[in-house]
């Protein structure tokens, strides 16, 4: 049987991207969770929403209400201060939590325990406790618990220091030395007995709102790198998939920046050469070993925003056009067609409603589409594609305006351009 995971909070990019990780996997069934509804219930279709913020009192008897009405068998926190939370009520809530151990995710989630536990270890930013000791600027002002670069900045001069640290009275910061040079996430996974089975380097080449959109492997530091894996691994015992980041100071030599508890949202680069970190991580939280082979090919990753539609539309028919729709340029569309697939397993039917110069299914032959269609209705006379829409509820799509304004008067069923098909998958 394929075990049950709650997911949360779901709609973050660490909990998007295990979805994407996951979610072609027979082992699990994911169940995304929210405390604000977000981006992740147009993501996951078995979504719970409303759930308190993890902080709040009520969050302990709510989380343990879905646990047992879904029948939860692991937790997947997706923040590092979730993942304190959730470790600490996993015995109460008798489920897994997918991730590191209570210990290694609390000095994970401080920069300033995680610095002193591995100072000495690895190279760390020189650290200053007020003002009056930084011996020159400009420095690097960030919090101690934080994500991305979420109120973190540059400080040039004393002003600007004490400025910052005034707009964040009663948050703990931290006075760092500035690294001005590139910066690295080097991506890790360590198994159940402690065995540090992966790690490898990638760039950040182009950062926004401290995400890395822009990442492709980095063979810089190559061993540095490793023996730093090495020495967090085996000071700080994370397991499953986890990451830290280091970047150049003025003399080009790496600094450790931070160290997490889980995997990086980027390190979709390495799922993209078959290591699935999230993935390997939830057979690692069941105890099932596992075992890991990259392939080797140049590969880069870059991000953007992506969109994400729900539509109120039922329907059981799909009419469909064959040229400049279908077929564009001689090449199938990929995404229309995908989308037919989907109707199909919905339980459509799907009819090619076209006016093709030549025999349609030769056509479709060639291109290896004969078995998407339940019909196929070649129209030769000129007559109108509307006579020939005669199963209700349907949709009709077309890539000529004139065809989807005429059957949308005169059968009154909603039209699809080429450009809109992201909207209904």
């Amino acid at each position: 049987m394929s075990k049950r995971i709650l997911v949360f909070p779901c709609g973050s990019e660490i909990g998007l991207e295990i979805h994407r990780a996951l979610r072609y996997s027979a082992h699990f069934d994911l169940i995304g969770a929210s405390s604000v509804d977000d981006h992740g219930r147009f993501v996951y279709e078995d979504y719970v929403g409303g759930l308190p913020l993890h902080g709040d009192p009520d969050f302990a008897r709510r989380l343990a209400e879905i646990v047992r009405s879904h029948r939860i068998d692991a937790l997947y926190p997706t923040m590092d201060a979730v993942a304190e939370t959730l470790q600490n009520l996993a015995g109460r809530l008798d489920v897994r939590v997918i991730g590191s151990p209570p210990e290694t995710t609390r000095v994970c989630a401080s920069k300033t325990l995680t610095y002193d536990a591995l100072d000495g270890l690895v190279p760390v930013p020189a650290r200053y406790r007020g003002l009056a000791a930084v011996p020159a600027y400009p420095v690097f002002i960030k919090p101690d618990r934080g994500y991305g670069s979420r109120h973190a900045a540059r400080a040039d001069d004393a002003e600007d220091a004490a400025a910052l640290l005034a707009r964040h009275a009663g948050r703990e910061m931290l006075i760092l030395e500035y690294l001005p040079g590139r910066e690295w996430t080097i991506d890790c996974f360590s198994d159940r007995h402690g065995a540090l089975l992966f790690h490898a380097a990638r760039g950040r080449d182009r950062v926004s709102n401290g995400i890395s959109v822009n990442t492709s492997p980095s063979a810089d530091f190559t061993e540095l790198f490793a023996d730093w894996a090495a020495a967090i691994n085996r000071r700080l015992r994370p397991r499953g998939a986890w990451f830290f980041q280091a970047r150049q100071d003025d003399n080009g030599q790496p600094r450790l920046l931070e160290v997490a508890a889980r995997f990086a949202g980027s390190s979709a680069l390495q799922r993209g050469i078959g290591v699935n970190l999230p993935l390997l991580s939830a057979f690692d939280a069941f105890d099932w070993p596992v075992s890991i082979a990259a392939n080797d090919y140049p590969i880069e990753l870059d991000r953007a925003l992506e969109n994400r539609f729900r539509i109120g539309l039922e329907f059981k028919h799909v009419y469909v056009d064959l040229d400049d729709c279908l077929l564009i340029r001689r090449r199938v569309n990929t995404a229309l067609l995908a989308f037919l697939y989907k109707a199909i397993d919905d339980g459509c039917t799907i009819t090619l409603l076209t006016r093709h110069a030549d025999d349609p299914r030769e056509t479709l032959r060639r291109a290896r589409l004969e078995a998407v269609f339940d019909r196929i209705i070649h129209i030769t006379d000129g007559g109108p594609k509307s006579d020939h829409i005669d199963l209700l509820p349907a949709i009709f799509i077309d890539d000529s305006f004139r065809e989807r304004d005429a059957v949308a008067r005169q059968r009154g069923i909603p039209v699809f351009a080429p450009d809109m098909i992201e909207a209904l998958s």
